[in-house]
């Protein structure tokens, strides 16, 4: 049996890996659109460029629903920002706005989510929110390995970045 390595996004080869399966989306609209079009993550199982993904990490030992999700995610996502993790985005007030582009009240149900198909759909949703500029790998990272740790670690990042309004 193959003794694989488990898949870590702090990782070069992986991270180039999702960073050139993401950027090639751009250059074949059928498959971004296919994928956009997956209401949940067996339809996104069901698309070849989840499987082209899947196969460049297949040396990886990968949990692929986990990919899935991710995958159906990323096809939202128009740029990536690496210049801050995902909480901070979320934290960050839009253009003109004195609040956190993703509310406090939604940033606490995300934390709530337990299933990983609720995890997809709200994903999307935070991504549309954020105009479609996130951190591909913070984002990947974070639904990838969806469990306490994580949540935790998105609710230090958020609240730290978070505006602090002033009392007049």
């Amino acid at each position: 049996m193959e003794n694989k390595n488990t898949i870590s996004f702090s990782n070069p080869e992986i991270r180039q890996i999702f960073l050139e399966w993401w950027e090639n989306l751009d250059e074949s609209r059928g498959k971004r659109a296919e994928l956009r079009h997956s209401h949940n993550i067996n339809e996104v199982a069901f698309t070849p460029s989840f499987h082209s993904l899947r196969k460049e990490l297949s040396r990886f030992r990968i949990n692929q629903e986990a990919l899935a999700a991710i995958a159906g995610v990323l096809s939202h996502v128009k740029s990536n920002d690496t210049n801050s993790s995902l909480p901070a985005q979320m934290a960050t007030p839009k253009l003109g706005s004195k609040k956190a582009a993703v509310s406090d009240l939604r940033f606490r149900r995300l934390l709530t989510i337990e299933d990983r198909n609720e995890l997809f759909i709200t994903m999307i949703r935070i991504v549309r929110l954020l105009d479609g500029r996130v951190n591909i790998f913070d984002l990947a990272k974070s639904i990838y390995f969806w469990n306490e740790r994580t949540k935790k670690r998105l609710a230090y990042k958020y609240y730290e970045n978070i505006p602090v309004e002033k009392k007049k």
